[in-house]
């Protein structure tokens, strides 16, 4: 069982966290015009507005039995684009990422793995009254240990929190699971958020007014008022399972379902009577007015890599009356359809095709490369110089973009060696030097065979 209490007040650090896509907020949109820059996204004009249109057509219901296809060159913003439209969606639509591949190396069949991929991305929001610690957060400090088995790898074992609201403050302590929460939600100092400590859920809300009016880079992120009253409280609790978590739970008894989902291990294997039980006991959670379903999105990339039998299976699932939105991405042209002789578009079925939507993206134009190096570089809370951004542009250009946004991190690094407060052009000169991209590493590679060869 979570474990939460509170502790006398000491002296806390806050804690950041900066993932590949977490500067992504929506599809920069105004209507369904794209703004050059907005929502963390940068270009792909054509590309944004036409996903514009397919949030809509989502939103109408009017999108059954269809699919989504983002073909492009690698580094051109293909998953960026398959984020903003489950964060158009809507707040809590469940986003569920898996790169092809992992199908044939999963320990259980492809229809069970396919199954409970679909089955993550489809929400339950319920709603019940519960004990819940709500505020600010003020202070956030998350104490991390050597991964047990990865020395070069650290786990969160413990977090202090100190919320406030209007009337009152308190300071509180917490176990692996709720630190684990605050790093997958990205909570930070000025957030609003929900702490069920029975039921082991914390909930984001929201960015607190005095926070936003200091940061307007970020006023995408919904803004909500500090509560008033004391931080414990009485107060209907709204939290989001996925059909498959409620599946896992169900799978296993004299269990309830919400300590299930916080710890032990996972069933590979779940009867079809169990999911037949859970749809039919969410079913009449919505009928009573406790649940609603949210469908969410599956992003499947390298999707050049799925077998004739995946596409039969996922072109089925897409007809169902409870399904996700289902985006494809690949960098393929024409390519074999694995498990067959035949070459396609796309490696991709024509029945399947023919249900799709397809979107283009293309390579990004030097300024937009420069934009979006400019969105990394406050995300990741560090400064740039003009001529370090300048230089950083060029490298995107010659080599690739995500080659210039890697070198940000290592070269911030070599500049607080150095006591600079910024990274300067000589820092990026440095870790290019020490970090090669991809062409040069070939040419070196070259260079010696030849020398073997010879």
């Amino acid at each position: 069982m979570p474990r939460i209490e509170e502790i006398s007040a000491e002296t806390l650090k806050e804690w950041e966290r900066i993932a590949a896509h977490s500067h992504i907020t929506g599809l920069g949109l105004d209507g369904l015009e794209p703004k050059e820059v907005g929502d963390g996204m940068i270009g792909q004009l054509e590309a944004r507005k036409a996903a514009g249109i397919v949030v809509r057509l989502v939103k109408e219901g009017k999108f059954a039995g269809r699919a989504v296809l983002i073909a492009g060159p690698p580094g051109t913003g293909k998953t960026a684009l398959a984020i903003g439209i489950a964060k158009e969606l809507g707040r809590d639509v469940p986003f569920v990422p898996i790169a092809a591949s992992e199908i044939f190396s999963a320990e259980i069949k492809k229809t069970e793995f396919l199954t409970q991929t679909l089955r993550k991305a489809i929400g339950v929001r319920i709603r019940e009254m519960r004990k819940i610690y709500e505020g600010e957060v003020k202070e956030l400090h998350i104490d991390k240990e050597p991964h047990p088995y990865n020395p070069y790898m650290q786990v969160p074992v413990r977090a202090t929190v100190k919320l406030a609201t209007k009337d009152e403050s308190r300071r509180l302590t917490m176990d692996q699971s709720f630190a684990l929460q605050l790093l997958q939600q990205g909570v930070e100092k000025g957030d609003i958020i929900q702490i069920d400590a029975d039921g082991g859920r914390i909930i984001k809300i929201g960015r607190s007014y005095e926070v936003a009016e200091k940061m307007p880079e970020l006023s995408s992120v919904q803004v909500v008022p500090t509560p008033d009253g004391p931080v414990l409280k009485d107060k209907e609790f709204v939290y989001t399972l996925t059909l498959h978590q409620l599946d896992v739970a169900h799978s296993r008894s004299g269990t309830s379902v919400l300590s299930l989902l916080f710890g032990g291990r996972e069933r590979k294997e779940i009867e079809p009577e169990v999911r037949r039980n859970v749809d039919e006991m969410v079913k009449e959670w919505v009928e009573e007015g406790r649940a609603e379903i949210i469908p969410g999105v599956v992003f499947i990339d390298e999707c050049s890599m799925l077998d004739i039998e995946t596409f039969a299976f996922l072109n089925r699932a897409m007809e169902q009356e409870l399904s996700p939105v289902i985006i494809f991405a690949t960098n393929r042209g024409m390519a074999q359809i694995r498990g067959t002789d035949h070459v396609s578009p796309h490696a991709l079925p024509l029945d399947l095709l023919d249900r799709m939507l397809i979107i283009n993206t293309r390579p990004y134009t030097k300024n937009e490369i420069r934009n979006i190096l400019e969105i990394r570089a406050r995300a990741e809370k560090v400064e740039l110089s003009e001529d370090a951004l300048e230089y950083l542009t060029e490298v995107g250009e010659r080599a690739s973009l995500r080659y210039a946004i890697q070198l940000i991190a290592p070269a911030f690094e070599l500049a607080k060696e150095m006591k600079s407060e910024e990274i300067k052009k000589e820092h990026v000169q440095e870790v290019e030097r020490l970090f090669v991209d991809v062409q040069r590493s070939v040419r070196h590679l070259k260079e010696f065979e030849q020398r073997f060869l010879t």
